[in-house]
């Protein structure tokens, strides 16, 4: 062990003594249990009260001058699973409710939306050149193995890759690789998601002998879908897709619009989609889906041919906490801030944080703890995003995520109750156990009012907090795992 290695151990060391030993760890023990071991919690400092709005008599008063750290701790609230742990499995958990409530009912939804035409997509996106792949104990790519491209490598290769090889998903010719393309698609993914969505409300109208005006007088498209990254770095959509009366869940779709239907008009949507890249002299690209479609039914039975609720909605909310870190990427930004990656804050003036490489100040890209190929991603990304055709896509802001600047999750407004809706929900149930553990009477905004007033003061843990934060944090996921299997029982 290093000498630096043996001065990091005793710092932590010392800190979690210091942190154990001092008079308020009960109380901050209780506040990092309260917001289940978050990473990097954020410290405010401040005061509330509740105040009768007739009498203006303060019925309760909070202040954190009173609390041994002087603060008080709030979870950050990061959905990604490699920043936070803690919050990122209640957003996971608040992802598969979202998505379950669309399938079974519940929250607002009606149950009756468990006999509506539902399906279950996967849309992909398409080559840009052989990786390096998995194929259930079968070899990579034999085809072809004894030729070689331009560059003298093996267009093909004759290995059986184990699921944790590290070559999988990297290109079998990283020259021959089209880097350009990959990225412009993946900037352009979001917008391939968006026709998709206008195409398929077309060909359902086409397939039913109406105009797209005609159709919405008797059906609906309601959908939620996630992205997840594959090995070799670009995304793949996940998505619901339900089929709903005029009025939304509540109304069934008419007989004709069924099953069937919805199945067959998703194909000739997804092959109808294009987006064409800005014009360029580096060449223009017609952007479409790849040719890997999967669509399977959704049915109550779980013993049957198909998938059941509650496998797609853990299926889904899986990937939403997950991010571009999965191809062998970085879950930050690596652009400067103050520039967001231009190298110049005007035409005239470069940059004095990054001294114009557009790069957070300190960073090299050959540094980055990354993959070979995301690091030419994250290169594309970089030179393409100073050309002033593609200026308008934010290449280098989003470089980390090697292009890709669309949401993880969405869902049509039809589809369910919203993220809001649940927090402010779970937000309604703690104050309602706070009033009553505070003998405090049932609150009601045309008699009580809530006053705060807060500042920012700080966020994370001291290293020996952060070993404690992650214990609570097994702990109080453990606790949530006994309690989730007894209601299932």
């Amino acid at each position: 062990m290093s000498k630096e290695e043996e001065s990091l151990g005793s710092d932590w060391m010392a800190d979690l003594t210091r942190l154990i030993n001092a008079p308020g760890y009960g109380r901050w023990k209780s506040m990092v249990t309260a917001i289940g071991g978050c990473a990097h919690p954020v410290h405010l400092a401040g005061q509330s009260m509740i105040v009768n709005a007739s009498t203006g008599e303060i019925l309760h008063a909070y202040t954190t001058d009173g609390e041994p750290s002087g603060h008080l701790l709030v979870a950050c609230g990061n959905r990604r699973a490699s920043v936070c742990p803690a919050c990122s499995q209640t957003y996971q958990a608040d992802t598969f409710h979202l998505i379950r409530a669309g399938l079974s009912g519940g929250k607002g939804v009606p149950e009756t939306v468990s006999t509506h035409p539902r399906a279950f997509v996967t849309l992909t996106a398409p080559s840009f050149g052989p990786v390096h792949s998995h194929r259930d104990g079968r070899r990579c790519r034999p085809r072809n193995r004894d030729r070689v491209c331009e560059h003298g490598r093996p267009v093909g290769c004759h290995l059986r890759h184990e699921p944790q090889d590290d070559r999988l998903g990297q290109p079998i010719c990283p020259d021959c690789y089209d880097y350009t393309g990959a990225v412009l698609w993946q900037a352009h993914a979001g917008a391939l998601w968006h026709r998709f969505t206008l195409a398929i409300r077309q060909e359902l109208a086409r397939q039913s002998g109406m105009t797209r005006r005609g159709f919405a007088e008797h059906a609906k498209v309601s959908f939620a879908k996630v992205a997840e990254y594959q090995r070799r770095g670009l995304i793949h959509f996940h998505a619901v897709i339900r089929l709903d009366g005029p009025a939304g869940p509540a109304q069934p779709p008419p007989d004709w619009a069924d099953h069937h239907l919805l199945t067959q008009a998703i194909p000739p949507a997804v092959h109808q989609v294009t987006v064409t890249t800005p014009p360029s002299d580096l060449g223009r690209w017609t952007l479409t889906w790849g040719d890997q479609l999967d669509i399977r039914p959704i049915l109550l039975d779980p013993d049957a041919d198909g998938l059941s609720e509650r496998a797609v909605a853990s299926y889904i909310a899986k990937y939403a906490t997950k991010g571009a870190e999965a191809s062998g990427t970085i879950d930050h930004r690596l652009s400067c801030r103050s520039c967001a990656g231009r190298g110049r804050l005007s035409p005239m003036t470069t940059c004095g944080h990054c001294h114009g490489s557009g790069l957070k100040p300190g960073l090299n890209l050959d540094a980055l703890p990354v993959t070979d190929h995301a690091r030419r991603m994250i290169r594309t990304c970089w030179y393409l995003g100073a050309r002033p055709e593609f200026r308008a896509l934010r290449l280098r802001p989003w470089a980390h995520m090697l292009g890709f600047r669309g949401h993880f999750s969405s869902k049509s407004r039809a589809y369910s109750l919203k993220l809001t809706d649940l927090r402010n929900a779970r937000a309604a149930h703690r104050a309602a156990e706070a009033r009553e553990r505070h003998g405090l009477p049932a609150l009601d905004d045309t008699t009580t009012l809530v006053l705060g007033h807060w500042r920012f003061t700080g966020i994370g843990h001291t290293p020996g907090e952060a070993i404690m934060a992650e214990h609570i944090r097994h702990r109080v996921q453990t606790a949530r795992q006994i309690a989730a299997e007894q209601a299932d029982a």
